[in-house]
């Protein structure tokens, strides 16, 4: 099959979609103790949004910010994603203190003081001075509301992970998986305070999946795939996907399964190899991801689906995802809040949910229909003289 490439300023239906259905999910489970969360994709199988998110920022990253970067590493080239990076680091701070003005509004108002014992909230109380300089030092990050400080430091360094997959995509890949298992055996992360350890989402960790994203990103510009159609890869994903849902879901087989990568562990296989640490990617959610992903990008019936309009709630949502994620968020601690002072049931749980799904639909729609719209060159009534500069309009990025 010839290659086509996809030219700058091409959205591809799948990425939106698929990013749209994620931040539903981000969403969704970020109310915990409704019915609704049984239905994520949490539940057949390791990985979660989270990880689905990161691999399609890389991917997005690369989209949009790959053609300058490819002329080099430059001022022109890094402006904008470390642009974009701020923006992330703004917005964090944003979500994270109306987070802590409804959990404080909650328990000031509503008996909802227990509120403040969990998800990190406990120095508000305790060492308060400490917790004011956490928060925007990012070195104290709230329950809930911590991905995109590592999306940050991600995007920090995405212009040397393109450029290095643009000159050598082995050396990227080799690069990735030498970090993460660095990280992973020197359990290596950034610092907190006031509390110790260190980030949840670990961007030395997390960087493999949003290299790996950059890697589908270059190939996908090259009108290429990054991994190719075969049964002999189609299969064992497919097995894969199907086993870790009877993993999650079936007593029998969390205590057989669970027992094995125990007994590894105690013959001395490093914990990243055969855990389910989220906070340094395990094994089992990075592959259970890569598995998934290769799943959903074969051709057929999920591009045709993304292109469809009944796949149009999805790819807006999608479009538009910072908003919406920030959006989410703070419903979702809304949500809890809620639940929390009053558990409820169906019916308020319904409502929580498709309510938030629905307000951050109607900030999308907003957003789609309140943007500034590209205006055409206007056409020249005349030839243009050879010497003089043709403006040409600016082609809109591939990813917001």
């Amino acid at each position: 099959m010839a290659k086509s490439p996809i030219p700058a300023g091409t959205r591809d239906p799948r990425l939106d979609m698929f990013r749209g259905i994620a931040l539903m999910m981000i969403f969704i489970n970020h109310v915990p103790g409704q019915i609704y969360e049984q239905f994520t994709s949490r539940n057949f199988g390791h990985s979660d949004a989270a990880e689905a998110f990161v691999f399609m920022a890389g991917l997005a990253a690369t989209l949009a910010y790959g053609p300058r970067i490819a002329q080099g590493i430059r001022w022109t080239s890094i402006r904008k994603v470390w642009g974009r990076a701020w923006t992330l680091y703004l917005v964090h701070v944003f979500t994270a203190f109306w987070a802590i003005a409804i959990m404080s509004g909650a328990a000031l108002w509503f008996g909802g003081e227990e509120l403040l014992t969990k998800n990190a909230f406990k120095p508000l109380l305790t060492e308060p001075l400490a917790f004011l300089i956490g928060i925007p030092a990012l070195t104290h990050q709230l329950g809930y509301v911590n991905i995109l400080p590592m999306y940050a430091v991600l995007l920090l360094g995405a212009p040397w992970l393109i450029r290095l997959g643009q000159y050598s995509p082995r050396l990227l890949l080799a690069f990735t998986i030498g970090l993460w298992a660095l990280t992973g055996q020197f359990r290596l992360n950034l610092p907190n305070f006031p509390f110790e350890g260190g980030w949840f989402f670990n961007p030395f960790a997390w960087q493999i999946l949003f290299s790996i994203g950059i890697l589908t990103g270059l190939a996908l510009r090259r009108g290429e795939r990054l991994v190719p159609v075969t049964p002999w890869l189609i299969w064992p994903a497919a097995i894969w996907l199907v086993a870790c849902a009877f993993w999650v879901n079936f007593e029998w087989a969390m205590a057989t399964l669970g027992h094995v990568t125990w007994q590894l562990r105690e013959w001395g296989t490093p914990f990243y190899l055969a855990g389910f640490d989220k906070t340094f990617v395990s094994l089992p959610r990075l592959s259970h991801l890569l598995a998934l992903a290769y799943i959903l990008s074969l051709p057929g019936v999920i591009p045709a689906f993304a292109a469809s309009r009944y796949a149009a709630p999805f790819r807006l949502l999608g479009r538009h995802g910072l908003p919406v994620f920030a959006a989410g968020t703070i419903l979702a601690m809304l949500g809890q809040a809620i639940k929390h002072v009053h558990p409820g049931g169906f019916w308020q749980d319904t409502a929580l949910i498709f309510g938030g799904l629905a307000l951050q639909l109607l900030l999308a729609f907003a957003r789609e229909k309140l943007a500034p719209k590209e205006t055409p060159a206007p056409r020249a009534s005349a030839p243009a003289p050879e010497h003089a500069a043709v403006a040409t309009p600016k082609p809109r990025l591939a990813a917001r």
